[in-house]
């Protein structure tokens, strides 16, 4: 087995075995919230479409800047969802179905939201930080961002994978898609693009929140056994 070989192995099998297992055991029935997302996202992008829909869509999940902060994050979670009108459909559809569904798997649905939207969540709370900062600041924009419609599955997507990776040491991936965001920022740079990056922030903060809880539990537990004297295997006495 080649060098390459190998260490695409150590990278990604861990992920793969996970991902394969919940598969093998449960097929569809593993990603029972992925399914209703991208039905969700079908059908928001059908209703927006429409002469009578594409209103009440940005009413519920349409979130701008310079938006009041109650009702950007009233509507941030439904924003997840509704995709972006300049952007084919199948992408976020695409989006959904593979990386929420990796994640569905590995994390289980409840953080797979959660996460998710924490990194959504970043996204949209940069926005208002960087154009308060204005275009003369290296993280700053420009008060025009203020009114673009920032909706879409991007964001989630994006810090899923980083916490994916990262969960299941597939690192050298987790640092590739981040290198990505950057070059998306340096190629194109935006609004979708720098918010991207805040959710990558944000989540590597919580990965490191993560690991340092469980540090933290791992020496409680350690402590425990030595004080208790069955650390080392010596069984404890029987009571009568």
């Amino acid at each position: 087995m080649s060098t390459l070989a190998r260490r695409a192995r150590a990278e990604w099998r861990p992920l793969f075995s996970t991902v394969r297992d919940g598969l093998a055991a449960r097929r569809w029935r593993a990603v029972p919230m992925t399914l209703a997302a991208v039905c969700l996202t079908a059908l928001f992008q059908y209703v927006q479409n429409q002469p009578w829909g594409y209103q009440f869509v940005q009413n519920i999940g349409s979130v701008r800047a310079e938006d009041p902060l109650w009702l950007a994050l009233v509507r941030t979670p439904l924003s997840l969802f509704v995709p972006a009108l300049d952007l084919p459909v199948w992408g976020a559809l695409a989006q959904i179905l593979l990386v929420f569904g990796i994640a569905e798997i590995c994390l289980g649905w409840w953080r797979t939201l959660l996460v998710g939207y924490a990194a959504t969540l970043a996204g949209t709370l940069y926005a208002r930080v960087g154009i308060e900062l204005g275009p003369g600041h290296p993280i700053g924009l420009p008060a025009s961002d203020a009114r673009v419609v920032d909706t879409g599955p991007s964001a989630a997507v994006v810090g899923l994978a980083v916490y994916v990776c990262w969960r299941h040491r597939a690192y050298v991936t987790g640092a590739l898609v981040a290198a990505l965001m950057v070059v998306e920022v340096v190629v194109k740079d935006n609004l979708a693009g720098k918010e991207h990056l805040a959710a990558i922030a944000a989540v590597l903060v919580l990965c490191a929140v993560t690991a340092r809880r469980h540090r933290g539990g791992d020496r409680r537990s350690g402590a425990s056994a030595s004080g208790s004297g069955f650390g080392s295997g010596e069984k404890p006495p029987i009571q009568s």
